[in-house]
């Protein structure tokens, strides 16, 4: 290849075990270390069922995207699907901006509970000035290439699983030494607090799922995977798992070494669990430990939202300019110039806890189309060799789906539907640009 010419092609270096641990620190981030508290103030001493519940509705995605990555192995994720479904540009254009502004909600989230872990060792530094420089930090890295994300991938989502190891070895140890809560109330009984029902717990479930976002990820750099049609259904499946099982113990002991208004009340609600369960446990580790957590989550948002832009170029339904890669790199770096400045505005306008209940309506819209377009596509595309799923799983978890962003909150719905409005504005101004140019 000559020293100026563009890369034509996405660089395979993933293996099925990168991909897997990929996909389990995409997952394992900012929604276990942050939100569990809010999903506490939801469902009570309950949620750990609320997690079990949104990891079984994520299970059920997670088939339908495991056959959608076998049959449509290319970046773009959803808004491909969509496409190769429906036939519809527009439509198309809609889901991809959709799951676009879920990736720069979400780096939004996380940035402010980067801000807020930064500012416990640096309060005289200020939040814009954190959050300006979390995200020229992860535009580098991006910048860089897959193989240097990997690499810082693979560190941060050690440190941020050993945390949550650090909080189920503490908690159990202390559960263990304290059977009756002699030494230490397990746990505080709040007064007059109303039995937890249903509906409580499937509003936890919705916010929890926040907390699962990340596994279809995977699909996103699938033409960055070796033998993606068999590498990919596998780590998908194989790190929803891994992290389901982790948050739902890890959850499960939270409220058994504290009560569930405590966890709620906590701004580090984990760091709160450590603390109690061992009060000489060196709390700056575990705050660093979150911080990378934040930080490495936010690195694979980066990453999605830039590869979303790139295979919605490739298809056609944004401009050409978009899908250029980097000569030496061979990375979608003009992506960059579209990402930075409106992650920016949305993580220096918002609050934690909103934007996290956005950015699970969101995902959850999304896929309520993902599985709605493998119906199509498997009445549309029968076929009897590779990863198949019968049609009931993914109209399952349609429904499934559905009944999560019912039980959202309010707020969360308005945003949304902010989102869509100037998603289908976009849609309009780029269908009336096309019309003028061939008379022009």
């Amino acid at each position: 290849m000559e020293p100026n010419a563009e890369a034509d092609s996405l660089k395979r270096v993933f293996g099925l075990p990168t991909l897997v641990i990929y996909g389990v620190g995409d997952i394992l981030g900012a929604g276990i270390y942050a939100v569990v508290g809010k999903i506490a103030g939801l469902s009570g001493s309950l949620v750990w069922v609320s997690f079990l519940v949104s990891m079984t509705v994520a299970a059920l995605t997670a088939l339908s995207y495991a056959e959608l990555g076998n049959r449509v192995p290319q970046s773009g994720g959803v808004a491909s699907f969509i496409h190769r479904a429906f036939r519809r540009d527009w439509l198309s254009i809609l889901v991809g901006w959709l799951m676009f502004c879920t990736c720069l909600v979400s780096m939004a989230t996380l940035s402010k509970a980067f801000a807020g872990y930064l500012n416990a060792f640096a309060p005289a530094i200020p939040d814009w000035l954190i959050i300006l420089a979390l995200f020229a930090g992860l535009a580098f890295v991006n910048f860089r290439g897959m193989q240097e994300s990997s690499a810082l991938n693979i560190f941060c989502t050690s440190l941020e699983v050993s945390g949550l190891l650090i909080v189920i070895f503490v908690a159990t140890v202390f559960l263990i030494g304290n059977p009756a809560g002699a030494a230490n109330p397990v746990p505080i009984p709040v007064p007059n607090a109303p039995p937890i029902g249903w509906i409580a717990v499937v509003q936890g479930a919705a916010l929890a799922f926040y907390a699962f976002i990340g596994f279809e990820d995977i699909v996103n750099v699938s033409e960055e995977v070796k033998d993606p049609q068999r590498n990919v259904p596998r780590a998908i499946l194989l790190s929803l798992g891994i992290a389901g099982i982790i948050y739902v113990l890890v959850s499960w002991l939270a409220v058994q070494v504290i009560s569930s208004a405590e966890l709620a009340a906590s701004k580090a609600p984990l760091l709160e669990v450590v603390q109690r369960s061992q009060p000489n446990f060196p709390a700056v580790i575990f705050s660093l430990i979150a911080l990378f957590a934040v930080l490495n989550t936010a690195l694979l948002n980066f990453v999605t939202a830039s590869r979303l832009l790139y295979g919605m170029s490739r298809e056609g339904l944004l401009p050409a300019w978009l899908g250029k890669l980097h000569p030496r790199r061979a990375t979608p770096y003009r992506t960059l110039v579209v990402i930075l400045p409106l992650v920016i505005f949305l993580a220096l306008s918002g609050t934690l806890q909103f934007l996290a209940g956005t950015t699970a309506t969101l995902i959850l819209a999304m896929f309520s189309l993902v599985n709605l377009s493998l119906l199509v596509i498997k009445r549309q595309e029968p076929r009897t060799t590779g990863f198949q799923v019968p049609a009931a799983i993914p109209a399952l978890a349609l429904i499934s789906n559905l009944v999560l962003i019912a039980f959202a909150s309010r707020e969360s719905h308005i945003l949304a539907l902010v989102f869509t409005g100037l998603g289908i504005l976009i849609i309009l101004i780029r269908n009336a640009l096309s019309r003028r140019l061939p008379s022009s």
